[in-house]
């Protein structure tokens, strides 16, 4: 997703773990595809409690729709790389403990949500890119979860850094010595994702995490910016991407289907998307919160509340814009579509 800046396998027993008892043996090497070990338990209160809206906002900047659809939680994006240091920061400009920050995620505690703190995005640096250890890379990963008070943690992965084999090791590596550290930590990962599934590398990622005896609690995906050649029904898209994906991790996690479906989120970025060509209605936001709730979907989101406003002059734009979807809308519509 983008960022508020300014200036993308086999053996996966452990993920899911808040749909289903915790894994045994994490430190195993991880079991082949084949000898996935199928789940006997049931659902806890937490991923039965049916599906939440929780949207992607930014940290550093309030806007007048962040409460619309009254979340359940925030994803408070993002927290990057201070330039080539391990030093964590908001958008990769305000300090961890930047007093206007700190206000704001209390104003949205406040409001009754839960914040999550998300880590990475499309722009800057991940902290996995610069830190030189899994202990100092915990300890960067900690200081954001502490300033912003939670135990939730969301690591949006993509681009170049998807691919980067020796940065998905260490952050593995780290957040599994963080959940040692803080065993209430609940970690989501939220991939890119075509109509066709995740691809090869958003596996190979999850694969790691298993292997390194990470519990992830969702798998979120970026149900966006597909390509120049979709461009035709986006919540059709969203819904094709979230079965093909809940396949793929069926058959990796050797689950059951409601357990699969209670492990995913959905990420829609709203209007007009990057991509030309692509453009996310209400309809399709209506669309997306049914069959989430059909099947039990953890949570559903938007890229982002920034954007949930029409466009100052009132007209449609061709162009992704930070600030207003580039439909026609009333302000907030999509999170209360969303929500349901």
């Amino acid at each position: 997703m983008r960022s508020y800046r300014k200036p993308a396998a086999a053996g996966l027993g452990c993920l899911f773990a808040l749909a289903t008892a915790a894994c045994s043996g994490q430190g195993d090497a991880a079991p082949a595809a084949s000898e996935a070990p199928t789940s006997t338990t049931s659902p806890t209160a937490t991923a039965a409690a049916g599906t939440s809206y929780a949207p992607y906002l930014s940290a550093t900047e309030a806007a007048g729709t962040d409460a619309a659809g009254s979340p359940t939680a925030y994803n408070l994006a993002f927290v990057i790389a201070d330039g080539d240091d391990c030093t964590p920061r908001w958008n990769g400009t305000h300090a961890i403990g930047d007093a206007t920050v700190a206000s704001r995620i209390a104003k949205l505690k406040e409001d009754g949500g839960r914040v999550r703190v998300s880590f990475g995005g499309a722009s800057g640096k991940e902290l996995a890119a610069n830190c030189d250890s899994p202990a100092e890379l915990a300890a960067a990963y900690g200081k954001a979860l502490d300033a912003a008070g939670t135990t939730l943690a969301d690591f949006d992965i993509e681009g170049d850094e998807l691919s980067d084999s020796a940065s998905i090791a260490l952050r593995s590596k780290a957040i599994a010595q963080l959940q040692k550290e803080r065993t209430g930590l609940e970690v989501s990962f939220t991939l890119p994702v075509m109509p066709s599934g995740l691809d090869e590398e958003g596996l190979a990622l999850l694969g790691s995490a298993n292997d390194n005896g990470v519990r992830v609690s969702t798998v979120n995906l970026m149900t966006m910016n597909y390509g120049s050649s979709y461009d035709e029904d986006m919540g059709g898209y969203a819904l094709t991407s979230a079965k093909a994906a809940h396949t793929q991790l069926k058959k990796v996690f050797g689950t059951s289907d409601a357990t699969a479906w209670q492990g995913l989120a959905l990420t829609s970025m709203i209007g007009v998307n990057d991509v030309a060509n692509e453009t996310f209605t209400l309809e399709d936001a209506a669309e997306v919160r049914a069959f989430a709730e059909e099947k039990g979907i953890a949570w559903v989101s938007m890229w982002a509340t920034a954007r949930d406003r029409q466009c100052a002059d009132g007209s449609d734009s061709a162009k992704a814009a930070t600030d207003c979807s580039g439909v026609t809308q009333r302000a907030g519509a999509f999170g209360k579509a969303f929500a349901g």
